[in-house]
């Protein structure tokens, strides 16, 4: 038993020394990290048999992305969908009686149908594809997972356990909650077996938080299981050969012979890949090398199993359990979770950890936690990095975390530059990276970026034991998509000097900023956080260059644009959102150009936070316009009557300012409504389309 971590637990019920929130939060980091790890080391062999594995690499032991042409960091459905469905827990007030239809829901409104998150493999082929259009249809979860409406080979698919993660690491100490809160959540798209293979797993990640003996880990996610399901006989059958033979190639053989895929038919059936997960649980007896290297060898669906296994050994063996490799240093805490909420698409394992960590604190009533002031990169979780790396152009010199070299400064990155060296660069992604952009098949990214022209980027940094000198900089792509770097505001500190810098983002072109960050050239120096937040003041003129495109989160059907006007968007069959921002922008205005066409409705969107989350001010029926509101379900908070004509320009402005919206048209105010029923605070701006055309000018943002 984890006394410590025990003894850490009431500080989730109850107000304790900090010491105890941070055990929990590292516990958590850990968990994503094992994730993470798993995920990245399975998806190059991904649907491989053992014995190809075998034959090519004798056994996965490090990660083979480079052997197989591969990139480390990619999109993948294991890790956006972890991530992206537990955000129902946020979007419905963190209630422990959250509902499956409520689960539901969260998939249509950050699902972008034939993009994002899912293998997209069509009705009755892909069990989560066949779920999304039972949803889209109007049929709630759970009946949209359901063996009835979609046959029980479909139903009990993988997908029931590989986005299930999350619900055990809001439940710490707490399995009863993780098997409720997983038979909810896979419901939505998974019936019979798929649904108790997601509450072992969910189990067996809320109990690594007290319990290290992976034999009651096991009893204890069995008790939350029926006694005579396929899935319980398989791990006890699993564990009475593991108690007789301790070569676990033996035990994949015969787990082959009795649970393979010839016997559970299917793309990818639960029963198989969830009997690799135990398995290699097993036979690597807690050590999280070596039960990567099993579950990697052993084939089938390696980066699901891959990534459930080491969020379970992440969050039962903490930090330490990652150590024996470098497993932590090339992936840099990465990762993309790309959506219709695109603002948080580029993101870190540190972010996604806090996030998730608050979820399971909300859930029982406690306050958020927030490092460093609620900082945007504050390195503040034990050898964070949160995706800042050293440049490609810097031969000698390095990056890393320095948090437990840098004394004075808890929590700080070290960048050091070496005599005779070009100057280093340390940077951060804040949108799509040039090496990644061409990343546009499979699970596609789709991104807003998270700094624009306009934002005051703000960061605080020390000289250690020299002199230090360098300055802020920033890359943006240009027309040609290559990217175009700028330099911000230098630096010339003496040893020991702190200095804050602010640097206001300079104007692009209306071209994305990919990356931020610093180039040292003499010295070394921590940099202890770097933030910027709010809304900017800038706008986002139409230019040449595919990545500027990219900048939008579409779910409209086609759009075009020359460099002074969006000539047109349309959407043929209900609603599409064109969107640009950041969940966390609250009060703005958006002020565009519009010209009505032909559709049912077309305007501009406000605090967008996904495809079914929104205020929008429209232009309806002839001679109306209203203000409309997205939240399970659409409704129009006001009309009023306007004159308006076809293909006519009018300026446009909406305004969010607590809970009020108000629009104008041409200088004049027309609409305003207060809303008190659950209001959205904040979001995205952008455009809206319902069932026909609508013409648009450059739209702007800017802060109240």
């Amino acid at each position: 038993m984890l006394n410590d971590l025990s003894s850490a637990l009431p500080s989730l019920v109850a107000p304790v020394p900090d010491a105890g929130h941070a055990l929990y939060l590292e516990r958590v980091y850990a968990g994503v990290l094992g994730k993470l790890i798993g995920v990245y080391l399975g998806r190059p062999v991904e649907n491989w048999s053992y014995e190809r594995i075998r034959e090519e690499f004798g056994q996965v032991e490090y990660y083979i992305h480079e052997e197989r042409g591969r990139r480390l960091i990619v999109t993948d459905d294991d890790i956006s969908g972890t991530f992206t469905f537990l955000r129902a827990l946020e979007d419905y007030g963190f209630d422990p009686e959250l509902t499956a239809a409520q689960i539901g829901q969260t998939w249509l409104n950050y699902l972008i149908e034939r993009t994002t998150i899912l293998w997209w493999g069509g009705m009755g082929n892909s069990t989560e594809h066949t779920a999304y259009l039972r949803l889209k249809q109007g049929v709630a979860a759970p009946a949209s997972g359901s063996c009835e409406l979609n046959s029980q080979i479909v139903a009990e698919q993988i997908g029931g356990q590989i986005f299930i993660d999350g619900w055990g690491l809001v439940s710490p100490g707490n399995a009863a909650q993780a098997a409720s809160l997983a038979r909810r959540a896979a419901s939505v798209s998974h019936d019979g077996e798929a649904i108790y293979g997601a509450q072992v797993i969910a189990v067996l990640v809320a109990h690594a938080f007290v319990e290290t003996n992976i034999d009651r880990l096991l009893d204890e996610a069995l008790r939350h299981i029926p006694a005579d399901c396929t899935i319980r006989k398989l791990i006890d059958d699993l564990r009475e050969w593991h108690a007789a033979e301790p070569d676990w190639r033996e035990n994949r053989m015969r787990l082959a012979a009795e649970y393979g895929y010839d016997r559970f038919v299917g793309n990818c059936h639960i029963v198989p890949n969830h009997g690799l997960i135990i398995l290699s649980l097993l036979h690597g007896a807690g050590d999280f090398d070596r039960s990567m290297a099993i579950v990697n060898t052993c084939g089938w669906d390696t980066d699901c199993n891959s990534g459930n296994l080491g969020a379970i050994l992440g969050v039962r063996n903490g930090l330490s359990g990652l150590s024996g490799r470098d497993w932590r240093g090339p992936v840099a805490d990465r990762l993309y979770l790309p959506s219709a909420d695109g603002g948080r698409a580029i993101t870190d394992a540190a972010t996604e950890a806090i996030r998730v960590a608050n979820a399971g604190r909300a859930l029982i009533g406690l306050d958020p936690i927030a490092p460093k002031a609620g900082r945007r990169f504050h390195f503040a979780l034990p050898g964070s990095v949160q995706g800042w790396r050293r440049g490609p152009d810097a031969e000698r010199g390095y990056v890393r975390n320095a948090v437990q070299q840098a004394s004075e400064m808890p929590g700080a990155l070290l960048v050091r530059s070496l005599p005779g060296a070009r100057p280093i660069r340390a940077t951060t992604p804040t949108f799509i990276p040039p090496d990644t952009k061409d990343m546009v098949t499979g699970y596609v990214l789709v991104a807003n970026p998270t700094l624009y022209s306009g934002h005051l980027l703000k960061i605080r940094i020390q000289a250690n034991g020299e002199p230090a000198s360098g300055r802020l900089v920033l890359s943006h792509y240009d027309r040609e998509d290559e990217s175009i770097s700028v330099a911000g505001p230098e630096f010339h500190l003496r040893p020991g000097d702190v200095r804050e810098l602010d640097w206001r983002i300079p104007d692009t072109g209306g071209y994305p900023i990919h990356e931020v960050g610093l180039e040292l050239d003499r010295g070394e120096i921590y940099v202890d956080w770097v933030d910027w937040n709010g809304v900017p003041r800038t706008s986002w003129p139409p230019v040449e260059g595919t990545m500027w495109a990219r900048a939008w989160a579409k779910s409209l059907d086609r759009w075009e644009y020359k460099r002074d006007a969006y000539e047109f968007l349309t959407h043929s069959e209900g609603i599409g959102l064109l969107t640009q921002g950041a969940r966390e922008w609250r009060d703005y205005r958006l002020s565009v150009r519009l010209t009505p066409r032909m559709a049912v409705s077309g305007g501009v969107a406000i605090r967008v936070q996904g495809l079914r989350r929104y205020y929008a001010f429209v232009f309806g029926d002839r001679g109306e316009v209203r203000i409309d509101k997205a939240l399970d379900g659409r409704r129009t908070l006001v009309s009023g009557k306007f004159d308006w004509e076809p293909f006519r320009d009018y300026q446009v402005v909406i305004e969010a300012e607590g809970d009020t919206i108000r629009a104008s048209i041409d200088g004049q105010w027309i609409l305003s409504v207060t809303d008190r029923d659950r209001p959205l605070t904040e979001g995205a701006g952008g455009f809206v389309v319902e069932a026909g055309c609508l013409g648009a000018g450059t739209p702007g943002v800017s802060p109240l």
